[in-house]
């Protein structure tokens, strides 16, 4: 496509920037993960991710050259201790990589909705797939593996039904029945429940790995905040004689030798925290009783004042990447 006739939008330069972010951290990761992954057929699936990642950078390098915009600096070698020693076992490295592709099919998605131009809607599609692919691949290798228990059995419906009477979005009753939870709410809570049982893991490593001591008390606070939460789904479900069982989510190891920097963990923190977010928005919306409504829309609050605290933290530190800033007017009209 000839760039100089179709210039890419503001829109097209900030996913683009945002994508390579997210995508020069996933390489970092992954080259880790890879020094130390003992199982063969786990290797197989990282080297595979890598070596596709790696060209889809190279993509979003080529546009951004052509347009004549600066590269980011995004995540580097400097980011990565390939000879740390193992952080996290090998069955959570899987665990860890489909639940970065569930954020990414979500992110890719989105970013081909805002985009204008040909090619860069196709580049995203492919994105799109690629991780639906390695989110399908990931969950099957889990699955042979035992690692990665199904959300709760239900029995089919024998008929449609509609609501009757305000009890069934009432949720508060402290005499007489309370409904039991229904499949769209079950399947939002499971999946707050095992996206959280990971992050828990994922914090308590990065806690242990963390240089700054500051960044080590925030992902602490992170391993606190997933745990409020795993226990206050996890009493819903109880509530309705379901049982909460999740993946252990693998293993973190007694290393404390960071294998990657603090700006690369904090920035997969915020990435994960904001993935959180909108999750826990779209399962209130999608919940009819009234009290899971507000128990969502509480943990949202922190969730939001989590990720305020961390992004002061980069800001303080210097973590923070500038995204491509619009021309200011005010300040070229006064020289």
């Amino acid at each position: 496509m000839t760039t100089n006739n179709n210039p890419i939008t503001s829109s097209e330069l900030g996913t683009l920037w945002i994508v390579y972010q997210k995508k020069t951290m996933m390489l970092r990761v992954i080259e880790s993960l890879l020094a130390t992954n003992q199982d063969p057929e786990a290797k197989e699936m990282l080297q595979t991710f890598h070596t596709e990642e790696d060209m889809f950078v190279q993509e979003i390098s080529s546009i951004l050259k052509q347009e004549g915009a600066a590269i980011p600096v995004g995540f580097t070698e400097n980011d990565i201790n390939l000879d740390a020693p193992k952080l996290f076992n090998d069955i959570f490295d899987i665990m860890y990589l489909r639940t970065m592709m569930k954020v990414a099919t979500g992110l890719h998605a989105l970013h081909m909705s805002m985009v204008y131009r040909q090619d860069i809607m196709n580049l995203y599609k492919r994105f799109s797939s690629f991780a639906q692919d390695v989110c399908e691949k990931t969950t099957q290798l889990l699955l042979q593996k035992g690692a990665l228990p199904k959300s709760p059995p239900v029995n089919m419906p024998e008929s449609a039904e509609f609501t009757k009477g305000k009890d069934y979005r009432s949720g508060f009753k402290l005499m007489g029945h309370r409904r039991s939870l229904n499949t769209v709410e079950v399947a939002y809570i499971y999946e707050t429940i095992e996206s959280n049982v990971l992050g828990m893991k994922l914090m308590e490593g990065f806690a242990q790995a963390a240089e700054e001591k500051e960044a080590q008390k925030y992902f602490n606070q992170g391993k606190e905040l997933s745990k409020k939460i795993i226990s206050k789904f996890s009493e819903t479900f109880l509530d309705s004689d379901i049982n909460p069982s999740s993946s252990s989510a693998g293993l973190v190891t007694n290393s404390t030798t960071p294998p990657f920097s603090d700006k690369l963990m904090m920035y997969n923190t915020s990435l994960l925290t904001s993935f959180g977010f909108g999750s826990n928005a779209l399962g209130t919306s999608f919940s009819l009783r009234k009290d899971l409504s507000l128990k969502m829309l509480d943990i949202g609050k922190d969730m939001f004042n989590f990720a305020s605290n961390g992004g002061d933290l980069m800001v303080k530190y210097g973590w923070t990447e500038e995204p491509p800033q619009m021309s200011d007017r005010s300040k070229l009209s006064k020289g």
